[in-house]
């Protein structure tokens, strides 16, 4: 389940964040494109990983306010 979902129109983002093999974190954000019964899904990962899984989070629900004001031009 993902820490944190926005909601715009018809998109969905939900940011979350995973842990790497070397210790650090990466922010990771699904977008979820509701087509009636069907739904399209992307993933984004957040270029540069973390030390913190707090400061990945932050990156992560950025991109997915970035990608959500995208969504919407």
């Amino acid at each position: 389940m993902a820490a944190v979902q926005y909601r715009k129109a018809d998109w969905i983002a939900q940011a979350d964040i995973q842990e790497l093999a070397d210790g650090r974190y990466q922010g990771v954000v699904m977008m979820s494109h509701e087509l009636g019964a069907d739904s399209e899904d992307t993933r984004h990962e957040v270029e540069a990983p973390s030390d913190s899984p707090e400061q990945a989070l932050e990156q992560a629900v950025a991109l997915a306010h970035r990608l959500l004001a995208d969504v919407a031009r």
